[in-house]
């Protein structure tokens, strides 16, 4: 067993219960068996998680009451020492370090106080990180945790539809998006490609063992996502993560012959998706006449204002490379370069906390310390997820989807897809962990019973 990924070989695991995963008793009496009940302590813990993975695609709000639920049902379970002592694994350490140097980048930063704890806030989903492997390396109920997403994601896609021919019944009427019945198209983009190449694995598990039913009922789900996003749902940053994913999962689980089936296939359906899809078509037309218009007249489009935000927000980093402005300096920042121009109605003029790049994001603030601290966050998850199963293949789409769709946003930071990170490689690799504990406690016995 590899100590690198390894909490501790002594973390406990589930008390022995039936195969249902808890004593044969009412489900109400063993929840409310906690007080005394090990078992039913882990059980509740969970139950906070199902909540979070069933919420999060719908409630900002309902998320972080189970959010802080799971963490007090968590404190009640915890060896504190042997949670210590994770923190020094790099998948832990890293996401810890980019705390620090939130919390410590306030001191040198020109940012009212304000300005400054709003910017750690986001920050500080990380600190959640180190209990989610802690949880799930113990637990049996990961996969569960991600299926319960999966079907969350699959009742917000039947919502889409419903709202993308009923207008009036979506939840935001404020700021109506077609197809969107709650939040954003970004985050409900962000959502479903995950399902989609989440799915890969367990459906190519399912051909190999013949399984073709279960392998059909996939398909037929993932088919799903990817019409909602090419008719209903376009997202820029889905175009361009999905296809890096998919050739991920070709690189990693076929030959050969299967590699140029599935671009034959994939060069096919983009073909048809691009023909019969009106808004693929939009979509793209549109980002060319953005990109025009703020070229030409300095128009403030929305692939303008990111441009914008990104050449200014190198302009910044260069001032003060090595540890940056400080804790919540950006939109200070913007300020100050928005005083300066002439045209108060352009691009130019706008002012922003979030320059819609994640590495910007941190390098304006941290500089290089910062960039250092998160690519080695994002490097350590990457190590983590090598294995050849599902725990690793969902964990590795987590990471990786995060580091394309950061190049566009700052998605670590942001609401829904941060702790999608979050929970997403907190449980694949508490899986991880679990997994590979067991292969090596099962290698001891075998090299016993051979001595």
């Amino acid at each position: 067993m590899s100590p690198e990924i390894s909490i501790s070989p002594e973390t406990p695991t589930d008390t022995p219960a039936p195969a249902g995963g808890r004593p044969n008793v009412g489900l109400l009496a063993f929840i409310l068996s906690a007080r005394h009940d090990h078992g039913a302590r882990i059980f509740n813990t969970d139950l906070a998680a199902a909540g979070i993975a069933l919420l999060l695609p719908w409630s900002t709000t309902g998320t972080i009451i189970l959010i802080g639920l799971w963490l007090v049902a968590v404190s009640f379970t915890l060896d504190v020492k042997l949670l210590a002592d994770s923190f020094k694994r790099p998948f832990n350490f890293w996401p810890l370090a980019l705390v620090a140097i939130a919390i410590v980048g306030t001191l040198w930063s020109e940012a009212n106080w304000g300005a400054r704890l709003y910017a750690v806030s986001p920050v500080g989903k990380f600190l959640v990180l180190p209990f989610a492997f802690y949880h799930f390396a113990r637990t049996e109920r990961g996969p569960l945790i991600f299926k319960i997403f999966l079907v969350s994601c699959a009742l917000q896609m039947a919502a889409s539809w419903i709202v993308f021919f009923a207008p009036s019944l979506s939840l935001r009427q404020d700021a109506y998006e077609p197809g969107v019945f709650v939040k954003n198209y970004i985050d409900q983009s962000q959502e479903f490609a995950l399902c989609v190449m989440g799915m890969l694995f367990p459906i190519a598990s399912f051909l190999r063992a013949r399984r073709y039913a279960g392998a059909a009922l996939l398909m037929a789900l993932a088919a799903s996502f990817v019409i909602n996003m090419a008719f209903v749902v376009v997202s820029r940053t889905a175009l361009v993560a999905m296809p890096i994913m998919l050739g991920v999962f070709v690189l990693m689980h076929l030959r050969w012959r299967g590699i140029m089936i599935v671009l034959a296939a994939t060069i096919l359906l983009g073909a048809v998706g691009w023909t019969a899809s009106p808004a693929l078509r939009a979509v793209v037309a549109s980002s060319l006449r953005q990109y025009d218009l703020y070229e030409t007249v300095n128009e403030p489009t929305s692939i303008g204002l990111r441009i914008e935000y990104w050449r200014k927000s190198i302009r910044f980093f260069q001032q003060a490379p090595l540890i940056g402005h400080g804790t919540g300096s950006i939109e200070p920042l913007f300020e100050q370069a928005a005083r300066s121009t002439t045209d108060k109605t352009r691009a130019a003029a706008d002012v922003t906390r979030n320059p819609h790049n994640q590495t910007l994001n941190v390098a304006v603030q941290w500089g290089l310390l910062g960039v250092a601290i998160l690519y080695a966050l994002w490097f350590a998850h990457w190590r983590l997820f090598r294995g050849d199963d599902l725990a690793g293949w969902i964990g590795l789409m987590v990471v990786i989807q995060n580091i394309i769709g950061s190049l566009f946003n700052s998605h670590l930071f942001d609401f829904t897809e941060g702790w999608i990170y979050v929970f997403g490689v907190g449980i694949a690799g508490g899986m991880v962990m679990r997994a590979r504990r067991g292969s090596g406690a099962q290698r001891d016995l075998r090299r016993l019973a051979t001595a």
